[in-house]
């Protein structure tokens, strides 16, 4: 019996299940994931957000089999370079800010601020004394100053001779502090630093003035304030060589003893070791710690901290101690 082959119905060449599946040209792509888009985009204006968004949408993506992985990694380089760059300008802001600023500060100064210690100020304990014990004219060499007057209230000046601002101290209130020494109202006593060695050029004038004050202060005591406005009165400008020793000689007058203290440097160590027991302290009977700048200015151990530059406020402040 042969069994005759029946013609093939239209339409339906490929029944259900038989042979390969249908062809589609063109298949559906895998859906991009959304965090992978805002990673990418947000990485250009805020980094962080790009880094949290590229590693949520990384693990969206490796879940859900979703495109777009190119997207967060690359929302995730660029969020690390922006946080990067951004930590970079921070850094280099604060340095920027630390240096400058306190060159601006030395510059452009201001009245009411006293001089600040320079960065090489020596915190080294002072070297021994030697020899330099006891009192001579009006140099107390134990307790590191200089005193003048017999008053019943204490008086402490802080200065180096190269300051300008304890040269605006000197010019406002000078007159009515030697007043006072001379009415036996106070017992002034000068602390001369020399923090300012290194705006001299190499010549260590601060030093060098410090130890000519001390000088006058031992062979003629009832000069030492003469001298100390002499010294303000003739003041060279900082990042200057200052005054020789023969121009510090001669601000006192002719005297062969004063210039052969003043061309020995007799008192150099003795000045440059009050300055370090100043800034590393203890300041004895005083409400502050060290001295953390010039003019310092104690009454009975109470910090003024009024106008340098107001002989008025200075006056009144004095006053209000007695």
């Amino acid at each position: 019996m042969t069994i005759e082959p029946t013609e093939p119905q239209p339409g339906n060449q490929f029944p259900q299940g038989y042979g390969q599946p249908p062809y589609i040209p063109f298949p559906p792509a895998p859906k991009t994931n959304t965090l992978a888009i805002v990673s990418l985009v947000s990485s250009f204006f805020v980094s962080l957000v790009a880094v949290i968004t590229g590693h949520i949408a990384l693990g969206q993506i490796k879940q859900r089999g979703e495109a777009g992985r190119g997207l967060a990694v690359a929302g995730l380089i660029i969020g690390y370079v922006g946080i990067a760059a951004t930590a970079l300008f921070v850094v280099l802001a604060i340095a920027f800010a630390a240096t400058f600023g306190a060159i601006i500060a030395a510059v452009a100064g201001g009245a009411a601020a006293p001089y600040p210690f320079g960065s090489d100020t020596s915190t080294e304990a002072p070297s021994e004394p030697g020899s330099l014990t006891g009192r001579l004219g009006a140099a107390d060499f134990d307790a590191g100053y200089l005193a003048v007057g017999t008053g019943p209230m204490t008086v402490d000046v802080y200065f180096d001779p190269m300051c300008p601002y304890c040269k605006q101290f000197e010019d406002a209130n000078g007159a009515q502090l030697r007043a006072a020494v001379d009415s036996d109202a106070i017992t002034l006593r000068l602390h001369a630093l020399t923090f300012l060695d290194p705006a001299s050029n190499g010549t260590d004038y601060s030093s060098r003035a410090s130890a000519a004050l001390t000088c006058q202060a031992t062979l003629r005591p009832e000069a030492t304030l003469a001298y100390l406005a002499a010294l303000y009165s003739n003041q060279p400008a900082e990042n200057t060589p200052g005054l020789t020793d023969d121009e510090l000689v001669s601000l006192q007058g002719a005297d062969p003893g004063f210039a052969d203290c003043v061309a020995s440097g007799r008192y150099l160590t003795w000045s440059q070791d009050n300055t370090k027991t100043a800034l590393n302290g203890p300041i004895p009977g005083a409400e502050i710690d060290s001295i953390q700048g010039t003019p310092t200015v104690l009454v009975d151990g109470a910090q003024y901290q009024g106008p340098i530059d107001d002989p008025q406020a200075f006056a009144d402040f004095l006053a209000g101690r007695m």
